[in-house]
């Protein structure tokens, strides 16, 4: 197994671009396939602050700025969540309006560095069928002069494509799996996952029988995603479930670990997107508290 430095993860069907990609390689893409390959910062209002002012104080050259509140998710249900994924239509147009076609590549990533916002773009578009990657390292990893300041793009009209069922899960679905002895994976650190610490959800604790693999320790001590033979250790867990699931608070950060399960030739994992926002939520459904599943 490779180290994630080289990029060489699993790739998703006929998708030439693997999950997980270094600025040398966004270099080498942009160089030699310009105006094909659209850079993406994702930002969102859940941490405070403006995510739109922050990109335009400086990014990536000819950055587009994604909303996660906005472009990625639909507004919060009970059940569904804080981050429903939009209609497909929605989607569509959405991404078109900052002109994102159907053929180009997407290169997404945030200002955390380890991706757990922009994972979302990546994963969404992944499972359409369109070539997307989330940068290694972020906008830190960024080697050359950012750009201030708005972008200009041009709208354009996009194919809609629908979520495939075998992408998403909901909770009857995880319900089911966990009784099957199928593997789900809580990504939230583990405070929450414990029930010892709830800042978001008005209940805490974890889907009884999901194990925690928070998502963060998918990176090393630089913010970079650890090497692929270490990442295998990691989800050693789920190389014997062919459809595990991957949840966390709202669908999100749940989107990185699928991402590095993807990279280490897993495939892509089932995301229960309502997560512990939507879990939680109904309260006919059980609730674990403590460290063990």
């Amino acid at each position: 197994m490779t180290s994630s430095s080289t990029t060489s993860g699993a790739q998703a069907g006929p998708q030439s671009v693997p999950p997980i990609v270094t600025v040398d390689w966004l270099h080498r893409r942009l160089e030699t396939d310009v105006g094909r390959v659209v850079v993406c910062e994702v930002g969102s209002t859940m941490g405070g602050g403006d995510p739109g002012a922050d990109h335009r104080s400086g990014h990536v050259p000819a950055a587009r700025f994604v909303s996660l509140d906005h472009v990625l998710a639909d507004p919060p249900t009970a059940t569904a969540g804080r981050h429903p994924l939009p209609s497909p239509e929605d989607f569509a147009r959405r991404l078109g309006a900052i002109g994102i076609a159907d053929d180009d590549t997407v290169v997404a990533y945030d200002r955390r560095g380890g991706g757990g916002l922009a994972a979302r773009l990546v994963w969404m578009l992944r499972v359409i069928g369109q070539p997307a990657a989330l940068l290694d390292g972020g906008l830190a990893a960024w080697d050359q002069p950012v750009e201030a300041g708005d972008v200009d793009v041009d709208a354009v009209e996009r194919t809609t494509r629908p979520w495939p069922s075998t992408a998403v899960a909901d909770a009857h679905i995880v319900a089911d799996h966990i009784r099957a002895g199928g593997v789900v994976i809580d990504s939230r650190d583990r405070s929450r996952y414990a029930g010892d610490n709830e800042p978001i959800d008005p209940v805490a604790g974890h889907v009884p029988g999901a194990i925690n693999l928070p998502y963060p320790d998918n990176l090393d001590d630089h913010g970079r995603f650890r090497t692929g033979a270490e990442l295998v250790d990691r989800f050693a867990v789920a190389a014997g479930d062919d459809h595990p699931i991957v949840y966390c608070g709202s669908g999100v950060t749940a989107c990185h670990n699928a991402l590095a399960m993807e990279h280490i030739g897993l495939g892509l994992p089932r995301v229960y997107v309502g997560s512990w926002s939507g879990w939680s939520a109904d309260p006919e459904r059980p609730i674990a508290i403590g460290p063990n599943p």
